[in-house]
């Protein structure tokens, strides 16, 4: 994907992404953050509030004198697509621009059903959800996408052995040809990190986040940051291995698709994983005790993960999060078990706690950082161009 030119330091964007992250709101606030002068600073609000980024938001409190005028961004000035995309379930979403989400669906399609299936779909729910906020097409400012594999980048291409075939190569925003809209594409476990760490566990800057639903997807934030690698494809577990034999992938023999693998085996009609949650909510003695199987291994998995990088949090989403303790309880058990007394020391284990929608949010969130990027900003509020 193309990137955006670097912007100089006396930028709007700059202005905007103090407001946006609710680091300054008033004049003095920014002028203090930026130690720029009043005529810059007024000229550059300006050019925001004229672009559509930002509204007066009112005024303050004042124990004397004028009540200073607070700014925040337009959130309705327009809408965010999210598309939070599984191995066998799609949970799409439609958001302001500060990410609140304002209607959403979802389905049991995923990963294996193809980009065209999803695609299609997820375009003609949009379509259905827009029209039913009274928006259209020509509202929508920024599409953010989870997949469940890696992405490149630089090409935004989506690339990995364990992606069904027809997902190899696919670059999404060919599919969204209809809509003037900025795109960020991400791995789902990294669109459930961003909505967690900053949504959640904004106190910690360090976490582990894992996502278990039909497959198993792990991620890093590091110094509150999600680390990604050099192709997109950092947290890809392998199930530890004490007898000599080849490494593989986890979700090969902790995951929900090994659940339902065990569950076909005894007769039990099994398919997605809502089904699994299902179940266990009813109680189902042999799902539960799956699940605490498949969090045993999951946690042996990541006890060399928490050696190594030490987070202050392991957080568990996904779909089979929504199971109850059990899982998250084999998880925290091996874990706890398997590191070392020093990287043990204080770390909390939980569940996510946006549940299913931080992946929506997550997304939401991504496809908010590219539309207000500090440099395309800064480029757009230069020409005096609309935010869109």
């Amino acid at each position: 994907m193309a990137r955006t030119p670097k912007t100089p330091s006396t930028g709007s964007g700059v202005v905007l992404d103090l407001i946006r992250r609710g680091e300054a709101a008033t004049r003095s606030d920014l002028i203090d953050r930026l130690g720029w002068s009043r005529v810059t600073l007024a000229r550059r609000l300006d050019d925001l509030l004229e672009a559509g980024f930002i509204v007066s938001a009112g005024q303050l409190s004042s124990s004397g004198g004028r009540p200073p005028e607070e700014f925040a961004v337009d959130a309705s000035a327009g809408v965010i697509l999210s598309i939070d995309i599984g191995g066998s379930h799609t949970r799409v979403g439609v958001t302001d621009l500060v990410s609140t989400v304002l209607s959403e669906d979802e389905a049991d399609i995923g990963l294996h059903d193809g980009p065209d299936e999803i695609f299609s779909w997820a375009i003609q729910v949009f379509d259905f959800l827009l029209a039913d906020l009274g928006r259209g097409r020509g509202d929508v400012r920024a599409i953010g996408i989870g997949v469940p594999g890696p992405v490149d980048a630089v090409t935004g291409r989506l690339g990995s052995p364990q992606l069904d075939s027809r997902w190899e190569e696919v670059r999404v925003d060919d599919y969204f040809t209809g809509f003037d809209a900025v795109f960020a594409v991400d791995r789902d476990v990294n669109i459930l990190a961003v909505g967690e760490s900053r949504l959640s566990w904004p106190e910690y800057s360090h976490l582990t986040v894992v996502k278990v639903g039909m497959g198993v997807g792990c991620a890093f934030v590091l110094d509150g940051h999600v680390y990604r690698g050099a192709r997109g494809g950092a947290g890809q577990l392998s199930a530890p291995r004490h007898d000599g034999s080849p490494l593989h992938r986890l979700e090969l023999e902790a995951s929900g698709a090994t659940i339902r693998r065990e569950l076909r085996s005894r007769g039990r009609d099994i398919a997605t994983s809502a089904d699994i949650v299902a179940a266990a909510r009813a109680h189902d003695p042999v799902v539960l005790d799956q699940l605490e199987q498949v969090g045993t291994r999951i946690g042996e998995a990541l006890a060399d993960v928490v050696g190594l990088l030490n987070p202050q949090a392991v957080i568990i989403g996904g779909n089979l999060a929504e199971t109850g303790e059990r899982l998250v309880a084999g998880i925290r058990s091996a874990l706890l078990t398997g590191t070392h007394d020093f990287s043990r020391r204080g770390l909390v284990v939980e569940r996510a706690r946006l549940g299913d929608k931080a992946g929506v949010r997550g997304a939401s969130l991504m496809a908010q950082d590219a539309l207000f990027d500090i440099g395309r900003v800064s480029a757009a509020t230069s020409r005096r161009s609309p935010a869109s």
